[in-house]
């Protein structure tokens, strides 16, 4: 069988493509062959990176094991001294202190206010002995009547005087006697005066007086002997009397 040109052409063509097609598929079935050289030698290190950013904050740990004292070190050098504290509360009050020595005279003060002197310098008194039997001897005469008794500083149920202010005082008495008598005057039980006068008429007055220093609570009374013949009877009056002259 004859072909034309053509023919023989084009079935030429199918050849050649069928002879490649079944080239690429013989090269896909074996594998590649490749070529390796020698390892080549280490290359020079690189410089040190940056610093990464920090990490977040850990968990807290579990306590760890107390630990063992050690020495006690070296006293250290005393620092300087701190600000004053506040101040603390009031300690009780602690017993009374000896008394300290007398101080310097002050100055002179004013005058006071008129009056006042006489008002809270005040001391006078006249009582009345009103019976007619005679004192025990050896004890306080009790004048039991007061005419004049400033403050009550005599005692009409005591027969004594006790000073309140101060001062130099000045007493006396008027006895009515109708037997021999004699008065003593006491201070603070010493006696500082006596008086007797002997009967003479059947109706007689005996007196005494003086001056006497005297300071707070000191104490003046009258009292007789075995010569007591002292009566306060109706028209024949026994008084005594006392009062502030110079206040200290």
């Amino acid at each position: 069988m004859k072909m034309d040109f053509n023919s023989r052409r084009i079935l030429g063509w199918r050849f050649i493509l069928i002879s490649l097609f079944l080239a690429d598929l013989s090269l896909e079935a074996e594998p590649p062959q490749y070529c390796y050289g020698n390892p080549g030698l280490p290359g020079v290190p690189g410089p040190p990176g940056k610093d990464g950013r920090d990490g977040q904050k850990g968990s807290k740990g579990e306590r760890g094991v107390p630990g063992i004292f050690g020495n006690q070190g070296p006293k250290g050098e005393a620092g300087p001294p701190g600000a004053p504290g506040l101040p603390g509360k009031n300690g009780p009050r602690g017993p009374s202190g000896p008394a300290g020595d007398i101080g310097l005279e002050g100055e002179k003060g004013e005058p006071g206010e008129p009056g006042g002197y006489k008002r809270t310098h005040q001391s006078a008194f006249t009582v009345m002995r009103q019976t007619g039997q005679y004192p025990v001897k050896n004890t306080p005469v009790v004048f039991n009547k007061a005419i004049t008794n400033t403050n009550q500083d005599y005692d009409v149920t005591t027969g004594k005087f006790t000073c309140r202010i101060p001062g130099v005082y000045y007493f006396v008495y008027h006895a009515s006697q109708t037997d021999n008598l004699c008065v003593n005057v006491y201070l603070n039980r010493e006696k500082v005066a006596s008086f007797c006068d002997h009967m003479t008429n059947s109706k007689q007055v005996s007196s005494g007086g003086l001056l006497l220093q005297m300071q707070a609570g000191h104490q003046v009374w009258l009292a007789v002997n075995d010569y007591n013949g002292m009566v306060g009877i109706s028209g024949s009056d026994s008084v005594f009397s006392g009062f502030l002259l110079y206040p200290d």
